[in-house]
């Protein structure tokens, strides 16, 4: 239901520094500048079905464009170990229906690591060799560190 092209687009979410999650969109092509978008979202788990929309909470933190339209979320605190994210963003504008937009997200597959921690190199002259060593990254879901793969990339210099 609603006009034609008044939904969000390119809706895009991502996790970093373990715990925080920026969630950010376009606004839909034939909306006015007094449009108005609401994000509203729930966390379950993998293998939890979805019910009604009363399990839903508004964003506390929107993102604002220079006319004052929400255009993402910023969230704090998110886990994300076993767990999907279920969200809804609906349009308003006095006297107008909007298409909703509503998609459902695996979290860990939106995190951005962070670097690997505590990296030293040690090298070494006489054998013309060096020793790297580093511990995996901070992240609240991978507890095995072979789950981690890496790429070193050496310059001589």
């Amino acid at each position: 239901a609603g006009m034609n092209g008044t939904a969000i687009e390119n809706f895009v979410c991502v996790i970093f520094n373990v715990s925080f999650m920026n969630c950010t969109w376009h606004v839909g092509r034939t909306a006015s500048e007094d449009t108005q978008y609401f994000l509203y979202w729930k966390i379950s788990s993998l293998h939890q079905k979805t019910s009604g929309k009363e399990d839903f909470t508004e964003c506390q933190n929107y993102i604002e464009d220079n006319c004052g339209r929400h255009t993402g979320c910023r969230f704090q605190n998110v886990t994300i170990e076993n767990k999907k994210a279920d969200f809804l963003v609906n349009g308003s504008r006095s006297g107008q229906n909007f298409q909703s937009y509503n998609t459902t997200i695996i979290l860990y597959r939106i995190e951005k690591l962070t670097p690997p921690l505590n990296v030293t190199v040690n090298c070494t002259e006489a054998s013309h060799s060096c020793e790297i060593q580093w511990q995996p990254p901070r992240t609240s879901h991978v507890k095995k560190r072979a789950c981690f793969k890496y790429e070193i990339v050496i310059e001589n210099k």
